[in-house]
């Protein structure tokens, strides 16, 4: 989080409007970007990040920025929005990940996508939860190991470690470039 976006998140806390709407501006494509990844799903997408942020101005009062970057804070508020619609809407009482929010009527993802989407979809969710979220948000979130490891509450060296071994693992286990359709469905999606 940059020094400029850090003064603006404590501006928005101690209730300056225009400071959050500005922190809206930066964070919404983003967040946006960040469901839709976990969800494929533009509606459900489009909701939640609504939720995010009307759940991140509710909220405003309880980000301290010695706790952490108002990046990271806010996307938990976006992974807890994800969790509570995955709980919602499934029969299942324990979130092991919500990579199933994508249910197979969901019209948004175009022919294209959804034959690469059909090959993916098997080997990640032979992943564990954790694993599969730092692939994301490395190859499609763009975070750095840093970001993630706040984000994730590891550390920065765990994080790589883990990047790296499941990099192994998807290589080992699959016929195909698992990282080459995920840069192709980064880039078309949405």
């Amino acid at each position: 989080m940059t020094d400029s976006t850090q003064e603006l998140a404590v501006l928005a806390a101690s209730g300056d409007t225009k400071a959050f709407g500005q922190l809206y501006e930066l964070y919404f494509d983003r967040i946006y970007r960040y469901i839709y990844y976990r969800t494929l799903g533009r509606e459900t997408a489009e909701d939640l990040c609504s939720k995010t942020f009307l759940k991140a101005l509710d909220k405003l009062n309880s980000f301290k920025p010695e706790r952490g970057s108002f990046n990271s804070w806010l996307y938990r508020i976006a992974l807890n929005c994800i969790k509570d619609e995955y709980r919602k809407n499934s029969r299942y009482e324990i979130v092991s990940g919500v990579w199933d929010l994508a249910s197979e009527e969901d019209h948004t993802i175009d022919t294209h996508n959804r034959i690469y989407w059909e090959k993916l979809r098997p080997v990640f969710e032979e992943l564990p939860a954790e694993k599969r979220e730092i692939v994301l948000l490395r190859i499609w979130d763009e975070f750095t190991f840093a970001e993630i490891a706040e984000l994730t509450g590891k550390t920065e060296s765990a994080c790589k470690m883990s990047f790296g071994r499941t990099l192994v693992q998807l290589k080992d286990s699959a016929p195909f470039s698992v990282l080459l359709l995920l840069v192709i469905l980064k880039n078309t999606l949405i």
